[in-house]
């Protein structure tokens, strides 16, 4: 257990924290809700292009196309024919969704296979299989009649674009509403918002032997779990704990965008924080790092991102030698900390809190200056 000086001030911080509220336990909020966002003002705009003008603007590389959100290009040639041949019949086609971003470019929301065959086909790398069609089948776009090609380059398409004003969460929100794909998660979303030196920091941070080690490689990649995480470890590490304000989807897209300004050295040194803690972390915690348990437990209990949160963060102001000097006092220190109430309320129900997360930081701030100095 905490000793009484520490156990004074946990006590003095759990006193501002709300009451639990029964949120979804280890950690992580539900996705942050859309109904408290002004109806109005949203900033979307309806534009309309020809498919000549995208396809110029996608070689120009005014739309991003290939974001990791995005599902590799699966669209058979059957069905990217069929795609050209509804547009020869002018058949209308659903609208498409763009996301600005601050540099002008567009981000592909919804719509990446229509305008990826668009693409191809005029790029003469597509063949129709329409063998129903004996004008159109085994031919690409040079090889039609002119009056097909004018129909399909002068084909309008309809695009709703997500000005890059608007807050994080609510374009991650509206992200969520209209990709017509597989459901996406929000670090996904992020990825393509942010791509640039903070993303591949993120990927290839995911795939290294220390990260899996000490997360137990219990962090699912397909949706970038593993990701989400290591971008949490960047947002507080860089931007601390009393930058944040609430709102977890603002916070992380900050870090990000911090991180894609930073001279490639200040990675290096983040990149070094990093590892370190990790180390620190497992050489102290081992197979329960990370997670919630008890003295003496065998079975490990699932990862608790809170617990990622101020224990990556809080290692990296100490010594990997000293932490391994001082294990046993810091396990059991730990241990006590779980065992407290109020810091088990902080890292389980409505986690997001502004008041929780800065309660959590401190108490462990306080845990382990006892132990560490």
């Amino acid at each position: 257990m905490p000793n009484r000086d520490v156990r004074r001030r946990l006590q003095a911080i759990a006193s501002v924290l709300p009451a639990a509220d029964g949120e979804e336990p280890e950690g992580v909020d539900k996705d942050a809700s859309s109904e408290d966002y002004p109806l109005d003002g949203l900033m979307v705009r309806g534009e309309t292009f020809t498919v000549h003008q995208v396809c110029q603007r996608i070689q120009q590389g005014l739309y991003v196309m290939d974001p990791d959100f995005q599902r590799d290009f699966i669209w058979k040639d059957d069905r990217q024919s069929k795609l050209i041949e509804s547009v020869v019949l002018r058949i209308p086609l659903p609208v498409f969704y763009l996301a600005e971003n601050e540099e002008g470019r567009m981000i592909v929301v919804d719509g990446l296979q229509r305008l990826s065959t668009f693409q191809r086909f005029l790029d003469h790398d597509l063949k129709l299989h329409l063998p129903g069609r004996r004008d159109l089948h085994g031919k690409r776009f040079s090889e039609l009649k002119a009056k097909f090609q004018n129909r399909i380059e002068d084909c309008n398409l309809t695009f709703f674009i997500l000005d890059w004003r608007v807050p994080d969460r609510v374009r991650l929100d509206i992200f969520e509403r209209v990709n017509g794909g597989v459901a996406l998660s929000r670090q996904q979303m992020r990825n393509c918002l942010y791509m640039g030196k903070a993303t591949r920091f993120l990927r290839d941070e995911a795939h290294t032997d220390l990260f899996l080690r000490a997360t137990g490689r219990s962090l699912r990649s397909d949706t970038m779990r593993d990701r989400e995480f290591l971008n949490r470890f960047c947002a507080f590490q860089i931007l601390g704990v009393d930058q944040y304000q609430g709102d977890m989807d603002r916070f992380l897209g900050e870090s990000l965008r911090a991180m894609n300004r930073m001279a490639d050295n200040e990675l290096d040194s983040l990149r070094d924080d990093l590892h370190r803690t990790l180390r620190s972390n497992y050489d102290v915690f081992g197979k329960h790092a990370f997670r919630k348990h008890s003295l003496g437990a065998t079975r490990r209990s699932v990862i608790n991102a809170s617990l990622w949160d101020v224990m990556s963060t809080g290692l990296t102001r100490y010594d990997s030698r000293r932490v391994l000097n001082n294990r046993s006092s810091l396990r059991v220190a730990f241990l006590g900390l779980l065992a407290y109430e109020d810091f088990d309320t902080a890292i389980t129900y409505a986690t997001n809190d502004e008041k929780r997360v800065r309660a959590r930081f401190e108490m462990t701030r306080w845990m382990l200056r006892d132990v560490l100095g």
